[in-house]
């Protein structure tokens, strides 16, 4: 039997945030992006789960090959009907094994990654598999895509107090995995969970990027 890769626990993970997104009601809550709110938020993970290469190109050149005036278009498209409609379409494209271009591995971290810039501010909790969370950050720790995760844990070691995990060398950063891959991925929100020598070099480049 061929490897399915990581799409049974991208289908697993988009179902699950549904679900703990099923009763919210403050959607209009700042997440753990920049300038987007969870409901803003939650348009992007729909609107990724929607796309194939041939939409991702054509929405790109429609935005004038402007990948942020791109993203800006899909999250409007995505919300323009209310959070329920928006958390509807997250359930009927949660088991679709089609995306951008990229490695599925990425698609991974982005519902493990943005599910949690939904919940923390919401005060909604997920226990990620550590599986899941292991092959996340191993992801992450490799890869500039988009989001610079491997230059920002440059000369670091970092180690998990929940998992056996570590990985790298230098000062260590050491803390749940869930905050280490949040950190990895620029969110500051996650510092306060970790501790260890190369705390304030991590913080740093997390303030910065």
């Amino acid at each position: 039997m061929p490897d399915a890769g990581p799409w049974p626990e991208i289908h697993r993970e988009r179902a699950a945030l549904a679900d703990d997104l099923a009763d919210v009601q403050a959607w209009s809550t700042p997440s753990l992006c920049r300038e987007w709110t969870v409901h803003e938020v939650l348009g992007h993970v729909v609107s990724t789960a929607t796309l194939n290469p041939a939409t991702f190109f054509a929405r790109l050149a429609g935005s004038g090959f402007r990948f942020a005036t791109m993203t800006t278009r899909n999250i409007a498209r995505e919300t323009a009907d209310g959070p329920a409609a928006t958390l509807a379409r997250l359930r009927a494209h949660a088991n679709d094994t089609t995306g951008p271009p990229g490695p599925a591995d990425s698609w991974l971290g982005e519902v493990v990654v943005h599910g949690t810039d939904i919940r923390w501010p919401l005060g909604l909790d997920r226990a990620f598999p550590a599986a899941t969370l292991i092959r996340v950050a191993e992801f992450y720790r490799r890869s500039n895509l988009l989001i610079g995760a491997k230059n920002r844990v440059a000369g670091l070691t970092l180690r998990a107090s929940d998992a056996e995990w570590s990985a790298g060398s230098g000062p260590e950063v050491a803390g749940p995995l869930l905050a280490l891959v949040m950190a990895m991925t620029g969110r500051e929100a996650a510092l306060e969970q970790l501790s260890g020598a190369g705390l304030e070099q991590l913080s740093a480049r997390c303030r910065t990027s």
